[in-house]
């Protein structure tokens, strides 16, 4: 039986998480001020979207402490899938938020109340600045799952701060009260869709499914091309986290086969489809079929 241990590197997305962490917490404030003054749906919806970023990037930020630490007898992986597990509360929290936010529009939109739209457009634009700077911050991490929820959080609240301003110019220009409650509709709707997005993919990985950029059958046909190797069966690849692939297979070789065929192997799972963490059965078959005699009496 052969094995590859190759864990991930420590993380290097910390920082990234405290600095888009510090812009969220500082402007949130704003827009909670700003939307209580504007008596604005929209941008208090805004705030409460910065609210879970916030959480995510929180949540983020301790898991990915937290995974750092190392195996032990009760936790042979180490703490890896505290990440995945950080990532299934983020979603939750962002269909709970979208669902509120949804709920407050509908009421609005029967009732459109009073907003100071000019405030709203205040303090929407420089929101909108805070939004991209933070998606900037976070866009070269996003192979961490809890790093690319929180990017999901932040650019659907860019695109919420885009709506916000647009309801802003509707009342300005055509006098339209039903804009805001409107624009609170559509990031509802942004909200939750991207914490169904995050919350299938932390379901696949804690099912321990296959990931989605994985094709089992062309990682099958990748095998059985290498010489020596003449079948492949009990193949398994899931995720640990979400930049932790592992392996197990068993792997028919012929007779002839000498422990080269096995790093071919693992070369070819490292190199060609990023999985470094495996474990392989080798199982040796005759390179050509065995004369027996007879059994007599059959049976």
């Amino acid at each position: 039986m052969g094995r590859a241990h190759l864990a991930p590197g420590p993380s290097t997305t910390s920082g990234r998480l405290k600095a888009a962490l510090g812009l969220c917490l500082t402007y949130m404030g704003v827009e909670v001020v700003g939307g209580l003054w504007a008596n604005s749906l929209a941008l208090l919806a805004d705030a409460g979207h910065m609210l879970a970023d916030a959480a995510s990037l929180g949540l983020a930020l301790f898991a990915a402490k937290l995974s750092q630490r190392p195996p032990n007898k009760k936790l042979t992986y180490g703490y890896h899938r505290a990440e995945i597990l950080a990532a299934t509360l983020n979603a939750a929290t962002l269909l709970a938020v979208g669902l509120s936010i949804l709920v407050e529009a509908f009421r609005r939109l029967a009732h459109p109340p009073q907003v100071a739209s000019g405030l709203m457009l205040a303090v929407a634009v420089p929101g909108l600045l805070v939004n991209l700077a933070m998606a900037a911050v976070l866009h070269g991490g996003k192979t961490n799952l809890n790093v690319r929820a929180a990017f999901l959080h932040v650019l659907t609240d860019t695109l919420g701060s885009v709506q916000v301003i647009l309801a802003a110019l509707a009342m300005m220009w055509f006098g339209w009260p039903w804009a805001d409650p409107l624009a609170s509709i559509f990031l509802a709707a942004l909200v939750m869709s991207s914490g169904l997005r995050v919350l299938r993919e932390t379901v696949l990985i804690l099912m321990e499914g296959t990931p989605t950029h994985i094709d089992l059958d062309q990682l099958r046909q990748s095998l059985l091309a290498l010489d020596g190797v003449v079948g492949v069966h009990d193949l398994h690849v899931w995720l640990i986290t979400s930049d932790f692939l592992a392996a197990s297979l068993h792997l028919e070789v012929t007779d002839a086969s000498n422990d080269a065929v096995l790093w071919r192997v693992r070369s070819l799972l490292a190199e060609k489809f990023g999985i470094h963490h495996t474990t392989i059965q080798v199982e040796r078959q005759p390179s050509r079929p065995e004369k027996r005699l007879p059994i007599y009496p059959p049976g």
